[in-house]
């Protein structure tokens, strides 16, 4: 077998991607699926249930797969900088392949709506980050305008090369269970990833006969437009990462979840975090909290009788690492347990 060299040698055979591109890679992609069985069981059995774990992607989030794509077309074409508008892991994707290209990487966040693990790395990788007094719709309005005045390369999920690098993730699964499962759960923000999925089990479906997934997208309630059917002007949800109140492909993800004989649906807060202990603690997979929200999406719809997956395949896309939102679970679990040096205090607390 030859040796792994990212998703764009692996599959840019399939990508939409134009001549001039310049591979930038940090071997992206493989990312594991992992069956989960107990979890599986403890939503009720008597299905198959996998978790794509991208957040074992370099800078620990799904984002890598789109950015490798949209910077290697930006390096091809002679970019010198590029921008982007990011609730976190988009900046941190961004940061570090323009810092593998050689380009000037810049990034605005929404003042204060960032978690200290993604905005660490944006810094880390040489950034220069610019916090907005606004939403993260703001942001992207401000990089979007800044892109279409000046030469600097645009690589949120508007990039059309984004999209064509995040379909590789559906690539993987098919190519790993040799079919398409029978639903796909998996957490909706700007809606790209969605978006790009579908894409990626359409083509697959077309070259391969492999069949094709039911999407069920999970917003949180606090930020949830697709479910509402409007804008949400002040979007607010533990789960940053999916923070979005106009998402850019909204009606590319209505549409593919409507094609899909799927939908999209919102879940709460609790329901989200008590979903990522689960996973942690059933499961041994630790993702930050918008990476649950497609697991949460999933309990919910079955808890309430809308889903009937026994005897089906399911695969949930957790997105980011547990690493990039660490606060939250601190912050539940307090200081620990402090004891003296002596084997007998341990004894009493151990079996007490």
């Amino acid at each position: 077998m030859s040796e792994y060299q990212g998703v764009l040698h692996r599959y840019g055979h399939l990508l939409h991607l134009p001549p001039h591109t310049r591979p930038v890679t940090l071997l992206e992609g493989n990312t594991p699926l992992i069956p989960v069985l107990r979890l599986a069981e403890h939503l009720g059995g008597g299905f198959e249930l996998y978790v794509k774990y991208e957040g074992l992607n370099p800078t620990g989030s799904f984002k890598d797969r789109g950015m490798t794509a949209a910077i290697s077309e930006a390096v091809g074409r002679g970019a010198r900088a590029v921008i982007c508008a990011s609730t976190g892991n988009t900046a941190a994707s961004a940061a570090a392949y323009a810092a593998r290209a050689g380009l000037r990487p810049i990034v605005l966040i929404p003042q204060g709506k960032v978690a200290a693990g993604k905005l660490a790395g944006a810094v880390a990788y040489g950034a220069l980050v610019i916090q907005v007094e606004g939403s993260f719709d703001d942001a992207l309005q401000m990089v979007v305008e800044i892109s279409e005045k000046h030469p600097i390369c645009l690589v949120n999920s508007l990039n059309p090369y984004r999209i064509e690098g995040q379909k590789t993730a559906a690539f993987e699964i098919c190519d790993r269970l040799g079919a398409a499962p029978d639903w796909l759960c998996l957490p909706v923000g700007n809606a790209g990833n969605i978006t790009a999925y579908w894409a990626g089990f359409r083509q697959y479906d077309f070259l391969r006969g492999i069949g094709l997934p039911r999407l069920l997208g999970v917003q949180a309630a606090g930020a949830a437009p697709l479910v509402l059917g409007h804008p949400v002007d002040h979007p607010e949800t533990i789960a940053t990462a999916i923070r979005i109140g106009r998402p850019a492909r909204g009606e590319q993800a209505l549409q593919a979840a409507e094609e899909s004989g799927g939908r999209i649906i919102a879940v709460t807060d609790e329901e989200i975090l008590t979903m990522q202990r689960q996973l942690a603690a059933l499961e041994g997979i630790w993702v930050e909290p918008a990476s649950a929200a497609g697991l949460a999406g999933l309990a919910h719809e079955i808890a309430a009788g809308r889903l009937n997956v026994r005897g089906r395949r399911v695969v949930a896309v957790c997105t980011g690492h547990g690493l990039k939102d660490p606060d939250i679970i601190t912050g539940q679990i307090g200081s620990p347990l402090v004891i003296s040096p002596r084997v007998e205090i341990l004894e009493g607390v151990l079996f007490q």
